[in-house]
């Protein structure tokens, strides 16, 4: 059976095997060490974001992980009600989205790009550190990583449905 950090880099996640080696713990189950080798920065489209972080706050460095035309998307205003609502723009699209937390804003982000095949689809791997560890990839590769052990994306449902 291949390595973890094998399956990584042949799915071409893995920045650098040598640093990962250094992290990584072959004891612990696969979906932690993803957790893990995100939180440290070595994985491509890896994302860890403090618990902390307001979703206005995110969606720059988000948007920008995904690519593609999510690079164009703008926040046009944020208002603090009961639930935070961000009023955006993305190309003809213009709405409000009420978003209680990091989640919600993964949420509507994958189901607003859901059909641009140019823009990465986010998987929430988890909470590890005190942060939230998001994984962008290519849509096209999706099936592929659903199929695999390490893969444990708590939004595995929406993304087995396109975002």
């Amino acid at each position: 059976m291949a390595s973890l950090l094998d399956s990584l880099e042949r799915s071409r996640l893995l920045k650098d095997r040598e640093a990962a080696g250094e992290v990584f713990d072959p004891a612990e189950p696969p979906h932690v060490s993803l957790m893990r080798l995100c939180d440290a920065g070595l994985l491509e489209g890896g994302l860890s974001v403090a618990l902390g972080v307001r979703p206005d706050e995110l969606v720059g460095p988000l948007t920008l992980a995904m690519g593609g035309a999510a690079r164009r998307f703008k926040l046009v205003d944020v208002r603090e009600r009961p639930v935070l609502e961000l009023h955006i723009l993305a190309g003809d699209v213009s709405e409000r989205w009420e978003v209680e937390d990091l989640w919600a804003l993964v949420h509507n982000l994958n189901d607003l790009y859901r059909e641009a095949p140019d823009v990465r689809a986010i998987a929430v791997l988890g909470e590890w550190n005190d942060a939230l560890q998001l994984l962008c990839v290519e849509k096209r590769s999706v099936p592929k990583l659903l199929r695999e052990r390490f893969f444990a994306p708590r939004n595995r449902d929406a993304l087995e449905r396109g975002g």
